[in-house]
């Protein structure tokens, strides 16, 4: 099962933080801080693979991503496949760059509904349920579309 899934600037903003498990809120920044030292004193010629047991608990794993000026991290257990979330972060990238056409970190802090959206039509509850970067750019689609149709009708 998927546990985490942040976003996290070079300079140890989190962009995004989205947490399967429960944790406490007062703990997010220190694993915010956490990831953030472990992620930027590891050279780019390592794996993206991490085992981060002392930040998680036991069993738990992290695979990154590092694009332009944001990390893109999942949190998972033993129960995932480390290539198949590499796979996922790809496929929430590519549906970023869809929707954002090139995406940068202030399409992220701008639009953290629109992330959040695709964020929720990829998993659920630290479950996969969508990898298709299409039928997820449709469904966010039509989501914009009710959203949007119920805000101009009158009442």
């Amino acid at each position: 099962m998927i546990q985490a899934v942040m976003v996290i600037s070079t300079q140890a903003k989190p962009r995004l933080l989205k947490f399967y498990n429960f944790q406490p809120p007062e703990k997010h920044q220190d694993l915010v801080r956490s990831v953030f030292q472990l992620l930027s004193a590891r050279p780019d010629s390592v794996s993206n693979f991490v085992k981060v047991d002392s930040i998680f608990g036991l069993g738990t794993k992290m695979v990154y991503k590092h694009l332009a000026t944001l990390y893109f991290v999942f949190v998972f257990d033993s129960s995932e496949n480390e290539l198949a979330m590499l796979d996922l972060i790809q496929a929430f990238v590519e549906t970023l760059d869809k929707c954002f056409k090139n995406v940068c970190e202030l399409d992220i802090v701008f639009n953290f509904n629109k992330l959040h959206t695709i964020l929720d039509e990829m998993m659920l509850g630290g479950q996969v349920t969508e990898t298709s970067s299409e039928q997820i750019m449709k469904s966010v689609e039509e989501i914009e579309r009710r959203y949007y149709a119920t805000k101009s009708s009158p009442r």
